[in-house]
């Protein structure tokens, strides 16, 4: 199965670094295969075929536990395999842009508020930007004009943002090429 690993707050303002090359190593390390890992925000694509009950669990324990061991960092794992990148991918508008004219994101939830009522709980202005919910994500954009009137930036302090790791849509968009080159091995 092939599946990318979303860290959450590594390489941020100088804080938790860990170099790519350094954590592609970890992961072959902790048993997954043809790893590749995508710019410095840690997005690690992978291959594992070992038998698990519940394989995004226990790769996730997997991987924060070797990050622990061999870079002293206390980092969350979310993994999501080809299957659910896919139904995001199949989910964001074709359209959608991160470039000077609009500002577009996918935030990869954790299980514990991925559900469709999240949207109830985020304090976004209505009528600012599109939100859309799909199983795993909430897919965002929002005119770069109206971004600080859309209530976003409030997110960020907000509880429910822990449970959360952000890509804009060029990354996401990539994560999803590189895993479709490693399912072609």
């Amino acid at each position: 199965m092939i599946y990318v690993a979303l860290l959450r707050g590594i390489n941020v303002g100088g804080n938790n670094k860990i170099g790519m090359k350094q954590l592609k190593e970890t992961f072959e390390q902790a048993g997954m295969y043809n790893v590749v890992t995508y710019i410095n925000s840690g997005n690690i694509i992978f291959a594992d075929d070992q038998a698990r009950s519940d394989a995004h669990a226990e790769i996730s324990a997997i991987l924060e536990q070797a990050i622990a061991t061999d870079f002293g960092l206390q980092i969350k794992v979310l993994v999501r395999d080809m299957d659910e990148i896919t139904s995001i991918m199949q989910a964001l508008p074709s359209g959608w842009t991160n470039d000077d004219q609009a500002k577009s994101d996918v935030f990869f939830l954790w299980e514990e508020i991925n559900d469709a009522d999240i949207l109830e709980k985020l304090p976004l202005k209505p009528g600012v930007g599109e939100l859309i919910y799909v199983p795993g994500a909430l897919l965002y954009s929002v005119s770069r004009e109206e971004t600080t009137k859309s209530g976003m930036n409030k997110l960020a302090s907000s509880k429910i943002y822990s449970y959360m790791t952000v890509r804009n849509v060029n990354t996401t968009r990539k994560i999803y090429a590189l895993m479709q080159a490693v399912a072609e091995k």
